[in-house]
């Protein structure tokens, strides 16, 4: 199994920790952003969707309680996973963080793979589909583990970049990504690239999926982006 795709919020200010974290949830194929206060992670989770996100409950200005309680008005972000990291050990500290809308709690100093398994065991109950092997949308199936696509029964031939662009696009099925959106998310925020080049793979992914008779599943948003038809089915003309 692969948890290449889930899209993990780290907010932590002590440098050297957020390092460490992103470092190792990186190596296990997450896609990881840091940011260092809570108001920092509030512009990140208006921008961006997260499929989990790291806190800790001391930060400078906003605390991580108060950041979670935000997370947890907005119907946007309710049901995010938060993992919540603290020095306080205390049973009314993990009672409080809990009630606030924490999903687990874990002490520091704590072991890489203690929070390591807490983070895919997460993952597995809030978003399967995030973890999960092979995505199914209408008549394309991506295999992660085998790195193959396929649309009914022809394989679909794709570079790496198609296939994390095809990837990025089934777990966001039916939801207009602008090009800075499919940036971050195929690329990574640190890529010194421009639009174009999305408008250049997305081009590549198109002409790899459809044959004959299929619909284009990727439809251009005009002045937006572009958006991943879910449902595909083949053309009945």
């Amino acid at each position: 199994m692969t948890e290449s795709a889930a899209h993990i919020l780290v907010v932590e200010d002590e440098a050297a920790l957020a390092d460490l974290i992103r470092y190792n949830l990186a190596s296990q194929g997450f896609r990881v952003a840091v940011a260092p206060t809570g108001e920092e992670a509030e512009v990140l989770v208006d921008e961006e969707s997260f499929d989990l996100v790291v806190l800790d409950w001391m930060l400078p200005g906003m605390s991580g309680l108060e950041f979670c309680r935000r997370l947890r008005q907005r119907p946007p972000t309710r049901a995010i996973p938060v993992l919540m990291l603290t020095a306080r050990g205390e049973e009314a500290d993990r009672v409080r963080g809990l009630a606030t809308g924490a999903d687990d709690y874990v002490v520091k100093p704590f072991s890489v793979p203690e929070i390591m398994a807490r983070v895919k065991a997460l993952l597995r109950r809030a978003a399967p589909q995030r973890v999960a092997d092979t995505l199914q949308r209408g008549d394309i199936a991506l295999d992660r583990a085998a790195h193959r696509v396929t649309r009914r029964a022809r394989e679909v031939r794709l570079g790496p970049t198609e296939f994390k662009l095809l990837e990025f696009f089934m777990e966001n099925a039916g939801r207009v990504l602008t090009r800075q959106q499919l940036l971050d998310g195929v690329w990574g925020r640190d890529a010194f690239i421009d639009g174009r080049t999305v408008d250049v793979h997305v081009g590549r992914l198109r002409k790899a999926l459809i044959r004959g008779t299929d619909t284009d599943p990727i439809r251009t948003v005009r002045g937006a982006g572009y958006a991943f038809n879910g449902t595909t089915v083949r053309d009945s003309r």
